[in-house]
């Protein structure tokens, strides 16, 4: 079985880290790859967005299933070209994958199909979003960089002075260098926020076990949004109740209305609700597994992750089951000084090898020279433990982040107890 994982993050070493224990003799590419994913899988150094490069290569070596980690190729329609050359992926194509990377697509889209979501405005043009601000915003609101931001191009605003550098950011300094930025103006909605995951072919769908990710990057949810710094799985205030809700008004519209656009999502459909006093309302949607969700989800998932990735690619999706361990699992991110802004890198990383059994670490941001890891990104490592409950699969994480370190090293110090 050859199987090759695009992708350089956590997410994708979870994933490779579920597949090779399932599989008897895999052999796994990766593409770019980490530090900790080179001591599992085979490093092919491709970049990214040489999609038809990436095609030739499972071409050549006979991939039996590709998987697409992050979003941004998904974006760029690197589905659609291994389509097209009938080459196995599992992933959305172009126009599914609009979901996510263009967020007035999306809540344009969420509009249209009745699916709960906060109000919003539109802006293209400077002036008219700055007008707008000063003149006919409630505050607080909730700034959106259209297109992909890797979780950081989001801003809540208390204040007119808060929100000018904001636009200024996105449309004078262009700063996500797009032809033609635009932002989101969003209603501000209050509640518990979940991530709720689905696989599905386009017909059929199964859900995950809910999460709960941390976004920002300060200890009681203060200071700039990030990647995500710790999650946590499962989430006892989403009842069963409320996944049916769910299920019933944000799932199913989602999957029908795509059908009535002529677009079969297939891959794993990324929903963050927010959970308001009039019920769960659609914040994002994501083309992907999130990340740090996946974490916390694999090693949480008795059924073989390939077995459900081959159903979802062959669109027989309604023969498979998911079956789930109850425990409780963890996961803290090891973040570099300074992040989701500018930070160091290559800091030599110590004391992976005093972690205990029990305890995960998945690499983010991670590169492998000489036989030892060195820091290559803003997120570097996630710290992933599993306990009878929260409590317990916390402070196995805690009780191991002192054994590993490395100059800058910065993390939150209440995931799963906020």
């Amino acid at each position: 079985m050859k199987i090759l994982i695009l992708g350089s993050g956590g997410r994708e070493h979870a994933i490779i880290w579920k597949l090779s224990s399932e599989i008897k003799n895999p052999t796994i590419f990766a593409i770019p790859g980490n530090g900790g994913i080179s001591d599992l899988a085979n490093i092919v150094n491709i970049p990214l967005r040489q999609k038809k490069e990436i095609v030739d290569f499972a071409q050549k070596e006979k991939i039996n299933l590709t998987v697409v980690g992050p979003e941004t190729p998904l974006s760029e329609g690197i589905v659609d070209l291994f389509l097209e050359n009938g080459c196995p992926i599992f992933g959305p194509v172009k126009k599914a994958a609009l979901l996510e990377s263009s967020k007035s697509w999306a809540k344009e889209f969420m509009s249209a199909s009745g699916i709960p979501t906060g109000g919003f405005e539109i802006f293209d043009d400077f002036s008219v979003a700055k007008d707008f601000i000063e003149t006919k915003a409630k505050f607080p609101v909730v700034l959106k960089f259209d297109g992909l931001a890797a979780g950081k191009g989001v801003s809540i605003i208390y204040s007119i002075e808060e929100g000018i550098p904001f636009l200024e950011n996105i449309f004078l300094k262009n700063i996500y260098k797009t032809e033609n930025p635009k932002i989101i103006l969003e209603e501000f909605l209050s509640g518990r926020e979940l991530s709720y995951l689905i696989f599905t072919d386009g017909e059929s769908f199964i859900p995950m076990e809910p999460a709960k990710d941390y976004k920002k990057i300060f200890d009681g949810d203060k200071g700039p949004n990030t990647g995500g710094m710790g999650c946590f799985s499962p989430v006892d205030f989403c009842t069963k109740e409320i996944k049916k809700i769910i299920e019933n008004q944000i799932v199913i519209p989602t999957i029908k209305n795509l059908q009535k656009r002529n677009i079969t999502y297939t891959g794993v459909l990324y929903c963050g609700i927010i959970l308001t006093s009039d019920g769960p309302k659609v914040l994002e949607y994501n083309a992907r597994f999130g990340d740090p969700e996946t974490e916390v989800l694999l090693p949480r998932m008795k059924t073989p992750l390939l077995d459900v990735m081959e159903a979802v690619v062959k669109r027989e999706l309604r023969k498979i089951k998911i079956a789930w361990h109850q425990e409780y699992c963890v996961d803290v991110v090891l973040a570099s000084r300074g992040y989701p802004e500018k930070h160091q890198t290559g800091k030599q990383i110590f004391g992976l090898d005093n972690v205990p059994r029990d305890v995960f670490v998945f690499h983010s941001g991670t590169k492998k020279q000489n036989n030892e890891y060195y820091t290559s990104g803003g997120r570097v490592l996630n710290i992933v433990s599993i306990g009878q409950t929260i409590t317990e699969a916390g402070e196995r994480v805690y009780k191991t982040i002192p054994l590993i370190d490395f100059e800058g090293k910065y993390y939150r110090n209440d995931i799963a107890l906020l």
